[in-house]
């Protein structure tokens, strides 16, 4: 597999893939290059016999700032001044599957995932770190379900697939509130395995976790992931399904267009219902 990824670069060593998140938004902010990149990834890498096991993280200070709004903004746009049209609501919909299906291609990978967080980790970041198998993180990272804030129900598979990972409160508190947590928290409610003191301490633990892995007789393995997401893979589709109709039909507000101008105003919104 070559490097040749505007969203992500790949190492391959020893049958551990490292795939790590370069932007290019800011923060590697996730843009239309993550989304058309990721599936095709993650595709390459599952096919790839030596390749037994998969590190995730991000470069420089955070792991992801979320869904990069700048660079996506067409897609909202074209929804809110829609009017009565159907065919933006169609659009976003199928725009939206597909983002939806870049986060599936993580989560069934059959080779093994471990993700290794550090400093900001927000929206499309936790419903990128709910796909993996194994969640480490340091001691800096920070972690928010953050789309209520900006009038979006989160849809590309935090609200589907948490369910499995946190207990119902906990997750009702992150996706309700929109607070930030630390990493202490996010280690308390479940959310990561285990916190280390730095970024390159929980690097070098998701590597060792996956070189344990990667020792293991790789039929085995992808025969017990199978087994455990058999457990749950009709479930989250049809959560997948269900909020990519409800955001089609809802999604469009004043009070969306209210939340996205004030986070490029660094103001607190005023939201009104509409």
């Amino acid at each position: 597999m070559g490097n040749s990824f505007e969203s992500v670069t790949v190492d391959i060593a020893d049958h551990i893939a490292q795939v790590t998140l370069i932007g290019p938004g800011k923060g590697n902010a996730m843009g239309p290059a993550f989304w058309a990149e990721l599936p095709v990834v993650f595709g390459e890498l599952d096919a790839d016999p030596d390749v037994r096991a998969i590190v995730l993280t991000g470069s420089g200070r955070n792991f992801s700032y979320g869904l990069d709004l700048a660079a996506m903004g067409e897609t909202l746009g074209s929804m809110m001044a829609g009017g009565s049209s159907s065919k933006p609501r169609a659009d976003f919909h199928a725009r939206l599957k597909a983002m939806q299906q870049a986060i599936t291609a993580v989560a069934d990978c059959r080779t093994p995932t471990v993700a290794s967080v550090h400093g900001w980790c927000i929206g499309g970041g936790v419903d990128l770190i709910s796909a993996v198998d194994i969640r480490y993180a340091s001691s800096d990272a920070k972690f928010s379900v953050r789309e209520v804030k900006l009038a979006i129900v989160a849809d590309v598979g935090s609200l589907a697939r948490l369910p499995y990972i946190l207990t119902d409160g906990h997750l009702r508190e992150l996706a309700l509130t929109g607070k930030d947590i630390d990493a202490a928290r996010a280690e308390k409610i479940g959310l990561v395995n285990d916190v280390y003191p730095d970024a390159e301490a929980s690097l070098a633990a998701a590597r060792a976790t996956a070189a344990e892995i990667a020792a293991n007789p790789p039929h085995t393995v992808h025969g017990i992931k199978d087994v455990l997401d058999e457990q749950r893979t009709a479930q989250v589709s049809a959560s997948l399904r269900y909020v990519a109709a409800w955001n089609s039909a809802f999604l469009p507000s004043k009070d969306l267009s209210e939340g996205v101008t004030a986070m490029f105003e660094k103001r607190p919104p005023n939201f009104t219902g509409e």
